[in-house]
C-alpha cells in the first residue's frame, strides 16, 4: 500500500502527515505508565512536542548536519526527540542502551554529537560518567530524574521542551524555512553497527536512503491506517527505525510502545496489534513453547497437535495453489484445527495479528511453515544498516520459508562467484533473474537504499564498493525462482585443517528448534572437526530431569549439567544429527554452558548476534579441552 503523503525526506515526510491529520484527534504514538492504563499521542500533539524539542536543539546552537545523539529506550520520547532532530537538519545519531559508558563515548567522540538527549537515570549515569571525554558535547536533555546537583549542560526535558516551544513560536518561519531546506541527499543518520569485531562503524544514511526504502517496502508490506504496531525491537536498529516506525508513520499506522521486553507477552495482550515486526528468537521461543506443551500434554494432545498442524499445512498451501485453493472440507478441518489447537497461540499475540515481519537474522524454515500452518504469516526480510536497511522481502501471498523473498522495487541485487569477479545473476526490483541458477556466491547491492559512506572513513568505504558502485554485502547467497536465499557470512566461513569450507550459520539454525537448546555456536577454524558450545533451554531440560528421576529442583544449572542422563540426552541430539550430516560438517564434541551468552557479558550483538570473533577466545580453553580430548 503506498504512503499516505508524497515525500522525499524525513522532515516533508512529518510536516505533510501532520497536515492530513490535523484536527481529527489521531492517535499515531501510545504508551504505559507504570500502575496506569495506555495513553494516546494524537498527530496534533506529536506536531506540537516536535516542534518543541526543535526549538530547543537550535535554542542550544544545533544547525543543520549537526549531530544530536539518542540515548533511549524505544519510548515516545525517542520519535519526538528524532522528529525534532530531522526538523532541523540535524543527524540523529541513536545509540544502543546495552553500550557500557566506554563504547557510548567513542561514539560520541567519533561523531562528534553536539547535543545528547537521554532516558532514565541508568543511561544519565553514563553520560556524566564520560561527558568530559567528549569535548563536542555541550547539551544533554534529560527525559527521566534528573540528579541532585545537575551539572551546568544538562536539562530536563520538560523544561527543555517549555523553551523550545517558545523558541519555536518566536523564530516559526525561519525554523519551518530549515525544515523546508532539508534535500534528499542531505544525512538523517548514523547508525553505528554493532559489529562482532572492533570498534564500531558510522554508517551515514541520507534522507533518500530512507524514503526510498520505506516507499519500496510500502509497495510488499500492506500497511493501512487501521494497523496497530507494538515496538519492542530497539529504534537504535535499523530495522525498527524502517519498519517498525519510519514505514508506520508513513502508513498513518498506530504505534505502541511496550513498557520492557520482558513485557511483551502481557502489552500483546493488551494492544492487540494487527502486525508484529521481530527478530527470530522471539518465534523459535514461541515455537518451542507451543511444542513442548503438545509434547508433554500425553498421546492424545500430541496427536491432536500433529493433526492441527499437518492440516494447515494442507490449506496454506491450498491457498497459495492458484487452480482454486482450499475446498470446502479442508477450510471446515482447518476452522477446527483453530479452534482446538491454534487459537490459544492466537489469543498469545493478542488475538487481531494480520501479519509478522521477521528480519535481523535468519528465520529458521520450519519454524516459519509452522506459523503459516497455525494461520499467522510471517514475512521474511534480508537487510544491512547500510542499505537502510531493507534490500529483499517475502510477498505475503506467497511466502518461501528458508528464503529472503524478492528484491525490493527499485533496488538491484547481483551474485558475484566466490573465486573470481564474475557476476553469475543480477535482479533489477520485481524482476527474475537473467537467467536461473543456483550457483552461491557474494550478494552485492546497488539503489537509492545504499548508504552514501561510512563517517569520516574512507579506507572502510572504498573497501565496501567495487569499482562498478556495487555494495558488497559480505553475504553468501544465491537465487531460485526469484527467491534470493542466505547461506551464511563469509566472514564466518570456517575452514577446517582439511581445507573444507563450512558456514556454520545453517548448521546452527538446525539445532533452534531442538527443544533442549537454547543458543549454540560451532566452532572448528583450523582444527580437524567441528565442535559446538551449547547453552540449554533449563526449564525444558529441568522437566525433562524431573520425569527421569533426578531431583532437579536441589541442582543449581551448572550442576544439572553434570548429570549422565542430561549428557546423554545431548549426546543423542548429535548422534542423530551426525546421521545425516556431511563427513566435513560432523560435530564430533560439545561441551554444555550454565551461562547463557548475553549481550551484557559481550557475546552477543545488541541485535542478538552472536560475536564470533569473541566467543572462541572468552572460551579457549574450553576449545582447547574438547580437542585434547581426542589428541588433537
Amino acid at each position: 500500500m503506498p504512503a499516505q503523503v508524497e515525500f522525499d525526506t524525513i522532515p516533508q515526510l512529518f510536516r505533510r502527515l501532520c497536515t492530513r491529520y490535523r484536527g481529527r484527534e489521531r492517535p499515531v504514538l501510545r504508551y504505559k505508565e507504570r500502575g496506569e492504563g495506555w495513553h494516546d499521542i494524537t498527530w496534533e500533539q506529536l506536531e506540537d512536542r516536535g516542534q518543541a524539542l526543535a526549538g530547543a536543539l537550535h535554542q542550544h546552537g544545533v544547525r543543520k548536519g549537526d549531530r544530536v545523539a539518542l540515548l533511549s529506550e524505544n519510548r515516545p520520547e525517542w520519535a519526538i526527540t528524532d522528529l525534532g532532530t530531522q526538523l532541523m537538519g540535524g543527524v540523529n545519531v541513536s545509540i544502543y542502551t546495552s553500550l557500557p559508558p566506554s563504547k557510548i563515548a567513542y561514539i560520541l567522540r567519533d561523531s562528534g554529537a553536539t547535543a545528547c538527549v537521554v532516558s532514565v537515570p541508568v543511561q544519565r549515569k553514563k553520560i556524566q560518567e564520560i561527558a568530559d571525554e567528549c569535548p563536542s558535547l555541550e547539551t544533554v536533555i534529560v527525559m527521566d530524574a534528573m540528579p541532585d546537583d545537575p551539572p551546568s549542560y544538562m536539562m530536563p526535558w520538560d523544561d527543555a521542551l517549555t523553551a523550545g516551544r517558545d523558541h519555536w513560536a518566536e523564530h516559526e518561519d525561519e525554523l519551518t524555512g530549515v525544515a523546508d531546506e532539508v534535500t534528499p541527499d542531505d544525512p538523517s543518520a548514523l547508525i553505528y553497527t554493532s559489529g562482532t569485531t572492533g570498534q564500531p562503524k558510522g554508517v551515514k544514511l541520507s534522507n533518500r536512503n530512507f524514503c526510498s526504502n520505506v516507499k519500496a517496502a510500502l509497495q510488499r508490506f500492506p500497511i493501512g491506517e487501521d494497523d496497530h504496531h507494538l515496538s519492542f525491537l530497539p529504534l537504535s536498529h535499523a530495522f525498527e527505525r524502517a519498519a517498525g516506525y519510519t514505514a508506520m508513520l508513513a502508513a498513518g499506522a498506530t504505534i505502541s510502545y511496550a513498557e520492557s521486553v520482558e513485557a511483551v507477552s502481557q502489552n500483546l495482550k493488551e494492544v492487540n496489534p494487527t502486525i508484529m515486526i521481530s527478530v527470530p528468537r522471539m518465534f523459535e521461543k514461541v515455537y518451542n513453547r507451543v511444542t513442548k506443551t503438545a509434547t508433554e500434554g500425553g498421546t492424545v494432545k500430541q496427536t491432536l497437535f500433529e493433526w492441527a498442524v499437518k492440516t494447515g499445512e494442507k490449506h496454506a498451501a491450498a491457498q497459495q495453489d492458484e487452480s482454486g485453493g482450499p475446498s470446502s472440507w479442508l477450510k471446515a478441518q482447518n476452522a477446527l484445527a483453530h479452534r482446538l489447537v491454534f487459537s490459544t497461540l492466537h489469543e498469545k499475540l493478542g488475538g487481531n495479528l494480520r501479519f509478522a515481519v521477521s528480519g535481523g537474522a535468519p528465520l529458521p524454515k520450519e519454524i516459519g511453515t509452522f506459523f503459516q500452518a497455525a494461520g499467522i504469516t510471517i514475512i521474511e526480510g534480508y537487510g544491512l544498516t547500510e542499505t537502510s536497511p531493507v534490500i529483499s522481502v517475502n510477498p505475503l501471498d506467497a511466502p518461501r520459508y528458508g528464503t529472503v523473498g524478492h528484491v525490493l522495487p527499485g533496488v538491484s541485487v547481483a551474485i558475484q562467484a566466490l573465486d573470481s569477479d564474475e557476476r553469475i545473476a543480477t535482479v533489477n526490483g520485481n524482476d527474475y533473474p537473467t537467467r536461473p541458477t543456483t550457483e552461491e556466491g557474494e550478494i552485492l547491492v546497488k539503489g537509492p537504499n545504499v548508504m552514501t559512506e561510512y563517517w569520516e572513513d574512507p579506507a572502510q568505504t572504498r573497501a565496501a564498493f567495487d569499482p562498478d558502485g556495487w555494495y558488497h554485502t559480505g553475504d553468501v547467497g544465491r537465487f531460485e525462482d526469484g527467491y534470493l536465499t542466505i547461506t551464511d557470512r563469509i566472514k564466518h566461513m570456517i575452514v577446517s585443517r582439511g581445507g573444507k569450507n563450512i558456514y556454520p550459520g545453517p548448521l546452527e539454525e538446525s539445532f533452534k528448534t531442538e527443544a533442549w537448546i537454547d543458543q549454540i555456536i560451532i566452532v572448528g577454524e583450523d582444527r580437524p572437526f567441528l565442535s559446538a558450545l551449547v547453552v540449554p533451554d533449563f526449564d525444558a531440560l529441568r522437566i525433562r530431569a524431573r520425569d527421569h528421576g533426578i531431583d532437579e529442583a536441589s541442582c543449581s544449572d551448572a550442576e544439572l549439567l553434570r548429570h549422565e542422563d542430561v549428557r546423554d540426552a545431548f549426546d543423542d541430539i548429535f548422534r542423530t544429527y551426525n546421521h545425516e550430516a556431511a563427513a566435513h560438517e560432523k560435530i564430533r564434541n560439545f561441551r554444555l554452558l550454565a551461562e547463557p551468552f548475553t549481550v551484557e557479558d559481550g557475546t552477543l550483538t545488541p541485535t542478538l548476534k552472536l560475536r564470533r570473533s569473541v566467543i572462541p577466545d572468552r572460551y579457549a580453553d574450553l576449545i582447547d579441552e574438547m580437542y585434547d580430548e581426542f589428541g588433537q
